[in-house]
């Protein structure tokens, strides 16, 4: 095969690869138990790099066992890295073994590592004449860059060649390798010289050069413009030696002696049988479709297919198929003028659905003006319409208005459907403008997520590289990041059209290609048309109307914590003896465990005694240090996260404050919130209540606030169909006082306050899927006392073990559980060779269909009420808060009492179940009182 001479020689750090897909990919595993997250996230980043290149040349280096000419150097060097877990060495030899097949080169060489066999290939090829394309996310590989080298970092697809290098580290490559050596590395252990970071490294290099510079003008150093240059020179005289052996373990080798040559590294043809066998064992339906064009099959003793395609067996792996036109660029249409606008508009209205996507100059929906829309008509037929970018030297763009005038039509009607990626956002934006988006028929953010909400994050990027094998251009590559990042207004037209456009594009071919293995299940697509997509619709009005918040309340609390926190940090720098930083892990585990020598509950990964918050909280319990100091975070986060942020987020044209709610994060289905967050302000506490108290009703309305009772018990009941629990729900009983009856063998009137709150422990626990240990914490009670009072629970209740045991095995042997609306639970981890992390999707197996089934009846009670709301006086009524399972309200005085009756009815009878829902509600002048 010859060199193109287009396509550059690629060079993969497959370490970096490696590692990169350990870390960030969610768990996976084959029926057998064998992980494989590490190798489906390594061949995914492969493929796109291959197909988004076409390289002709190509080599995926790997590190070698064993030590390497650096630790005969320094035999310090990387000895802070902890072993490789034994879940990542086991994906090592399947994922050699695969890159083979492909007919990739694939290096190992040993006593060095994959840097200097890349570093020494790039001279090499260089010297052929070759331009090289290293793929890593190792910053240390900047100092190969040259007019010749250029690297990629894959996960946000940005390239870096000389001016980026400069851009990113303020130096040029040349001196990569000395800013290394004087700041060192902790990862790798190269000490470096003390006291000197990444600020001062970059003031010597700037001012003086290099280190043999530094070391010929030590003089100067005191001149520089940086903290602490005039004590600098002399830690440089003390770690000479340190600084010189940073710079020699920081080198990257460029002269190895090779047996093989850039030009000899071509890629060969894929071996289809070796790679129909491998995908097959590792269970990638996807891949294994596309090299033998047979539908997956299961291996021998396959039990839990959960890995590359989540549906069933019968699921089309990839709906996108070798017709679809590849994913270019070039081709997009950017809308410049009328006739153009005009004739996009006719091809939507034509078209049986289109793609469609805004772009805004704020990431929060309240302040956010449409700054450009993307839309999309079929695989590679997309365009960008920019109406307000406003950097310097901007074409003349269609006034924005008459645009927006010109799409109302489209977008308003409901015949004219839409797909989107978050059209809840879109809907939010376009309601600025006074436009109304009707016709919302498909949200590929929650075609992903329902199709399995943790196989994948569910943002384009993510859903590109996972469903399409194809890395999308990302919005840091093009505004950058951090304050420094760029509004979309404010990008330029050459950058800005192709990601829009692409946007549209990669939404279009996700729903073809997502929106048929849902309807492979049925109960799939029903959670998702049915449930998750008019149920944004509702999210998008309460998100509009947002709460009233009274800031002046707020502001008082605030005051008032701080003046606890301060007297807490005094009485806890009492209690130990002296003033630390309560914030410092390190001092905390000082005073903690060696100063006072408090039992060392858990350790974190590294060895050192953990001061997390399950450890606090059971110190706490015997020890009043770390319960003051428990005290005092609680109180530092409340201030920090509510009393303090809450009034900053109170928009200044509504006067009210506006969460974003979230479909797509959890596992199981339940909403979150941010901005802020909801469900996370503390109910148990009195200062958690005090900031319910905040969270008002204007004049002449109320709070009114519905809330399920005991809707996780009620869904046990009805999934186990145990006789005792159906009979205490049908009749009306404290179904924890007739646990209490059962399990302590008393009558019902004889069940003691005592009996009755370990009775309410164990309902919750067994949830929970916890064990006799955990309930023995929980109750502070011995062991073997916790477990007679589960063994007897299961006596009284055979039906909640039998579900419990049938669940467990169902979870193992299909890989996930589900809701009773068909909502699919995947436990990625439910045969992992990890007993601890087994354990745990054990648990959660048992506790996911009931919090699943939770989230899905709060949700059709809020399509059920906001449908009546619809048909009432809106300024009546509104809900304006979802949290946990609750729905909260703002209604007018004199409509409370028929209004509350009819938001019970609804929610009662939202769903039926073996049981009878029951709600309760409250009104007061804030959330607080009505809860």
């Amino acid at each position: 095969m010859s060199q193109n001479s287009e396509a550059p020689f690629v060079l993969v750090d497959g370490s970096s690869y490696l590692f990169r897909a350990f870390h960030g990919m969610p768990p996976m595993s084959n029926s057998q138990g064998q992980a494989t997250h590490a190798i489906y996230g390594v061949i995914n980043m492969l493929k796109s790099l291959l197909k988004t290149y076409e390289p002709t040349h190509i080599a995926v280096v790997f590190d070698a066992k064993g030590k390497t000419f650096r630790d005969d150097i320094y035999p310090e060097y990387k000895a802070n890295r902890p072993p490789m877990p034994d879940e990542l060495r086991s994906q090592i030899a399947p994922l050699h073994a695969i890159i083979k097949a492909m007919g990739l080169p694939l290096i190992v060489e040993p006593n060095v590592e994959a840097d200097d066999v890349i570093g020494t290939l790039t001279k090499r090829a260089t010297a052929l004449g070759m331009k090289s394309l290293v793929s890593t996310g190792d910053k240390d590989m900047a100092q190969l860059v040259d007019d010749h080298v250029t690297l990629i970092n894959t996960m946000n697809n940005t390239l870096m060649d000389v001016p980026g290098v400069v851009e990113k580290f303020g130096i040029g490559p040349e001196l990569i390798i000395d800013f290394l050596a004087l700041k060192g590395d902790k990862v790798d252990n190269i000490p470096g010289v003390p006291g000197v970071g990444d600020k001062s490294a970059l003031g010597l290099l700037q001012g003086i050069g290099g280190i043999n510079d530094i070391y010929n003008n030590l003089d100067k150093i005191a001149t520089l413009d940086f903290r602490g240059a005039k004590t600098m020179a002399k830690k440089m005289q003390e770690h000479e030696q340190s600084a010189r052996l940073s710079y020699e373990l920081a080198t990257i080798a460029i002269d190895l002696p090779l047996d093989y040559s850039p030009d000899q590294l071509s890629i060969k043809d894929a071996d289809n049988n070796a790679l129909a066998e491998l995908f097959q064992t590792y269970e990638f339906k996807r891949w294994f479709t596309e090299v033998t064009g047979d539908t997956f099959a299961k291996a021998p003793h396959n039990k839990n297919n959960n890995n590359d395609s989540p549906v069933s067996e019968s699921t089309p792996a990839n709906a996108v198929t070798s017709n679809t036109p590849k994913i270019d660029h070039t081709k997009y249409d950017v809308v410049l003028t009328e006739a153009a606008l005009a004739q996009w508009i006719e091809k939507c209205s034509s078209a049986p659905l289109f793609g469609l996507q805004t772009f805004t100059s704020s990431a929060h929906y309240m302040e956010a003006q449409i700054v450009g829309i993307s839309l999309c008509v079929a695989a590679g037929d997309a365009c960008y319409i920019p109406l307000l970018h406003d950097y310097p030297d901007a074409p003349e763009q269609l006034n924005s208005q008459w645009a927006l005038e010109q799409l109302t039509p489209l977008l308003k009607n409901s015949k004219n459907q839409k797909v989107g990626h978050n059209l809840k956002f879109d809907k939010n934006v376009l309601a600025n403008h006074g436009i109304t988006l009707n016709g919302v028929a498909y949200d590929t953010m929650l075609e992903s997520y329902v199709l399995n909400s943790v196989v994948t994050k569910h943002h384009i990027e993510a859903l590109s590289l996972h469903y399409l094998g194809h890395s999308p251009i990302t919005l840091e590559s093009i505004a950058g990041k951090g304050a420094k990042q760029l509004t979309f207004n404010q990008i330029g037209l050459a950058e800005a059209a192709p990601f829009a456009a692409e946007n549209a594009d990669i939404i279009l071919r996700l729903h073809q290609l997502l929106w048929p293995q849902l309807v492979n299940a049925p109960e799939l697509a029903n959670v998702v048309s049915e449930l998750e997509v008019p149920l944004s619709q509702v999210l998008s009005r309460m998100e509009q109307t947002g709460v009233l918040i009274d800031s002046q309340k707020l502001a008082q609390q605030s005051q008032s914590l701080a003046e606890r926190i301060l007297h807490l940090e005094e009485t806890v720098h009492e209690m130990a003896g002296e003033a630390f930083n309560l914030g410092s892990t390190k001092q905390l585990q000082h005073i903690l465990f060696e100063k006072m020598n408090l039992p060392v509950i858990k350790k974190t990964p590294k060895g050192a005694p953990s001061t997390g918050e399950e450890v606090l909280q059971e110190l706490a319990l015997n020890y009043p240090l770390p319960k003051a100091i428990m005290e005092y975070r609680g109180l530092t986060k409340l201030k920090n996260t509510y009393t303090d942020k809450l009034p900053k987020l109170i928009d200044h044209r509504t006067g009210r404050v506006h969460t974003s709610y979230q479909q797509a994060i959890t596992a199981t289905g339940r909403l979150s919130s941010t901005d802020p967050n909801l469900q996370n302000i503390p109910i148990r506490t009195e200062e958690g209540r005090k900031v319910r108290e905040a969270f008002i009703a204007r004049p002449g309305y109320k709070i009114v606030a519905a809330d399920y009772s005991q809707i996780e018990l009620r869904i046990m009941a009805h999934l186990s169909s145990d006789s005792g629990l159906l009979h205490a729900f049908a009749n009306g009983l404290d179904v924890h006082k007739a646990t209490a009856s059962e399990v302590f063998g008393v009558a019902l009137e004889h069940v003691t306050s005592e009996q009755r709150r370990s009775s309410k422990a164990i309902n919750f626990g067994l949830i929970y899927g916890m064990s006799a240990f955990g309930l023995a914490k929980q109750l502070n009670i011995p062991r073997g006392d916790a477990q007679h009072y589960m063994d007897t629970y299961f006596e009284r209740y055979p039906g909640v073990l039998q579900y419990m045991q049938d669940t467990r095995e169902e979870a193992k042997a299909q890989g996930y559980v589900k809701t009773v609306f068909g909502r699919r639970l995947y436990l990625p981890e439910i045969t992992s060779s990890n007993g601890a992390r087994r354990a745990g999707a054990e648990r959660a197996a048992i506790n996911a269909p009931m919090q699943g089934t939770a989230a899905d009846i709060i949700k059709l009670s809020m399509l059920a009420v906001d449908n009546w709301i619809q048909t009432q006086d809106q300024s009546d009524i509104c809900m304006i808060m979802q949290v946990h399972d609750e729905l909260i309200f703002e209604i007018k005085e004199q409509k409370v009492d028929a209004y509350s009756t009819k938001i019970i009815e609804l929610m009662e009878n939202a769903v039926s179940l073996a049981v009878p829902l029951t709600v309760e509600f409250d009104v007061g002048e804030n959330w607080e009182q009505a809860h």
